[in-house]
């Protein structure tokens, strides 16, 4: 739905209040709504026409310079992400290194993909070309905001594309300084930022200026997109939830440095993680080592505090409701018989458990396939653990899930692995670690199923945002060459 007229100057401004503290305002989000959507659409299209004419090393070097002018802006960018979010500041540094690590690879390795196909032989003449669509929208979370709009900016304007982002009002500011600072070496609205909530997205999804649309967020967003999409039959791209599933085999390599991943694989931004390991299936053989692991490593890597101290490991979830909802998951689980492991190490009592969003991770041991905790995406800081007797038996519960995004397998045994990640209707596994540190770059992401579809990462993904145009003159239709 486009808002027009009076409507759209009654959006409400949007209020982000620091969850750190849970008092202090951090920004007001002015909405921009349809009339925003269409200057910044209407200024993305005129530049398009020209960025689209330049040639591919043009646009790669643009592009270098773009990443440049971000990286000159990492420190701001980072402070701003762990205020607004609640991330610890050493992992929003690490998100602006990745984001601007993925613009880079882009300028250098993308254009390889760019090239047009061509054949002349006794069949004819024949050639493909990978053309832009035009203004792509992007609609971006706030739980990886940064790596999650580059994954979607720099394939989009190396094709020749233009690009309107619509970050999340939870983690806008940060989102809004890269994407200004990506601009400001690009051709003038080029590549512009637009502010708000459902209004503003339903409003972007359907202006007739976008070609294209790449949307990163929850199932029920992700469906209303392809609703608005589909009058026109723009493309769409969705990376949604997940509810990974991790198999811990009786051989895996049990170490403090392998109970480290797994303790980040589920916690690691507070469990605001798409890909977080969230229901860890584990051999009933093994399941007091694990369990015994897990906990003394959570007590040495996790420590609960302020996110802008170096020493935070986590921080807040980043709003009140996500908080409560994890709470609710937590108490449903310990009423039904499991056991909960509250997790981590608290520096400042006083801050933790003041009117702040921060919530004390948990390792819920003994729950089972049908509990709210494991049937449902918790995103936030919560593991359920069960154990399983024999690997058809895993592999079966893993794949339960009406959502497909990643999965891992920690065993000692490569082929194993890899042989039993076949098996797993994931997107991508991961094996003997999860999540984040277990992501290569240049290798795609995107899930199946309820995961949605398309793929991110990769100097591939470009294609992601290119129409291919074939031109043929068939043999018999040649005039004969003097």
């Amino acid at each position: 739905m486009t808002l027009t007229g009076e409507a759209q100057t009654k959006l409400p401004d949007i209020v982000r209040i620091n969850p750190t503290d849970g008092k202090s305002v951090l920004s007001i989000v002015k909405e921009s709504g349809a009339g925003g959507v269409d200057r910044a659409v209407t200024d993305a299209a005129a530049a398009q026409i020209g960025w689209a004419a330049t040639t591919l090393t043009e646009r790669a070097e643009l592009l270098h310079q773009a990443a440049d002018a971000a990286e000159a802006q990492a420190d701001a960018i980072a402070t701003t992400l762990a205020r607004e979010l609640g991330k610890p500041i050493n992992d929003s540094r690490a998100e602006v290194r990745v984001a601007v690590t993925l613009i880079r690879q882009m300028a250098e390795e993308g254009g390889a993909h760019l090239a047009d196909e061509e054949e002349d032989d006794e069949r004819g003449h024949l050639r493909v070309m990978h053309q832009p669509y035009g203004v792509v929208a992007a609609i971006v979370p706030w739980n990886a905001p940064l790596v999650l709009a580059a994954t979607k900016v720099g394939p989009a304007l190396l094709a020749g594309n233009a690009i309107v982002v619509k970050p999340s009002p939870v983690a806008s500011a940060a989102v809004t300084t890269l994407i200004e600072a990506i601009g400001s070496v690009l051709p003038a609205g080029l590549v512009r930022a637009v502010q708000g909530d459902r209004a503003t997205g339903a409003a972007l999804v359907a202006h007739p200026g976008v070609r294209r649309i790449a949307f990163t967020g929850g199932e029920a967003a992700g469906a209303a997109v392809m609703v608005g999409a589909a009058p026109r039959a723009v493309p769409v791209s969705l990376e949604l939830g997940g509810n990974d599933a991790a198999i811990v085999l009786p051989d895996a390599p049990f170490s403090p440095e392998l109970f480290k991943r797994a303790v980040l694989a589920s916690f690691r931004t507070s469990g605001q993680v798409c890909m977080a390991a969230k229901r860890w299936y584990v051999h009933r053989s093994v399941l007091g080592t694990f369990v015994d692991g897990f906990i003394e490593a959570s007590r040495r890597h996790l420590i609960v505090g302020d996110p802008l101290l170096e020493e935070t490991t986590m921080g807040p979830v980043a709003t009140p409701n996500q908080r409560d909802f994890v709470r609710g998951l937590i108490k449903d689980a310990a009423e039904r018989g499991a056991t909960v492991v509250e997790l981590g190490t608290i520096p400042d009592p006083e801050l933790v458990n003041g009117p702040g969003t921060f919530l004390r991770p948990a390792l819920v041991v003994g729950a089972e396939d049908d509990w709210p905790v494991a049937r449902l995406e918790q995103f936030g800081p919560v593991a359920p653990v069960m154990v399983f007797d024999d690997l058809d038996e895993a592999v079966r519960r893993a794949n339960a899930s009406e959502l497909g995004l990643g999965s891992s397998v920690w065993t000692a045994d490569e082929d194993l692995a890899f042989a039993l990640a076949a098996r797993l209707e994931a997107g991508y596994t991961f094996v003997n670690t999860h999540n984040l540190d277990g992501v290569a770059l240049r290798a795609p992401f995107g899930g199946v199923k309820g995961s949605g579809f398309g793929r991110e990462f990769g100097p591939a993904t470009v294609l992601e945002y290119t129409a291919t145009h074939a031109v043929h003159l068939p043999a018999h239709a040649r005039e004969a060459r003097s």
